[in-house]
C-alpha cells in the first residue's frame, strides 16, 4: 500500500529520527507546522498500513518505522518502472541518463556502478 505525499513527508522525518514522539515529529516538521491532530491522524493511517508502530510510555507513544527507507524507495522505483516504462529497466535507464542532464563525471560514476554490478553477476 502506498503512502500519500503527507504521509511520505512524515515518514521521512521518522526515518531520520529513528524513533520519535508526536511532539518530536511536529518540531522537526518545516513551517508551517501541522496541527497535532493532523500528525496523529497521519500516524494512525501509517500504522494501519503497516509502515509505523509505536511503544506506549504512559499516555505518550513513541513511533518508529517498520519499513526501512531503502525498501520503500525500492518498491516505489519498481512501481514507477512498471507503470511508466513498460516494466523495462532498460527503458528507465535510457530515460534517466538522457533526460536528467547528467554531466560526464556523473555518467562515468554511473558506468562504474553498472560495471561493478556486472562483475558481481
Amino acid at each position: 500500500m502506498k503512502l500519500s505525499k503527507a504521509e511520505e513527508a512524515l515518514m521521512n522525518l521518522l526515518w531520520d529520527q529513528k524513533k520519535a514522539f508526536l511532539k518530536d515529529l511536529i518540531d522537526a516538521h518545516p513551517e508551517p507546522k501541522p496541527a497535532s491532530t493532523t500528525v496523529a491522524t497521519l500516524l494512525k493511517r501509517m500504522t494501519d498500513k503497516g509502515y509505523v508502530a509505536y511503544k506506549t510510555f504512559g499516555r505518550s507513544r513513541q513511533y518508529y518505522p517498520l519499513v526501512p527507507k531503502k525498501d520503500y524507495f525500492s518498491r516505489q522505483l519498481n512501481r514507477l518502472i512498471k507503470n511508466f516504462f513498460n516494466d523495462s529497466s532498460t527503458q528507465f535507464a535510457s530515460f534517466f541518463t538522457r533526460e536528467t542532464n547528467l554531466n560526464k563525471q556523473q555518467l562515468e560514476e554511473l558506468k562504474a556502478l553498472i560495471e561493478e554490478e556486472i562483475q558481481k553477476k
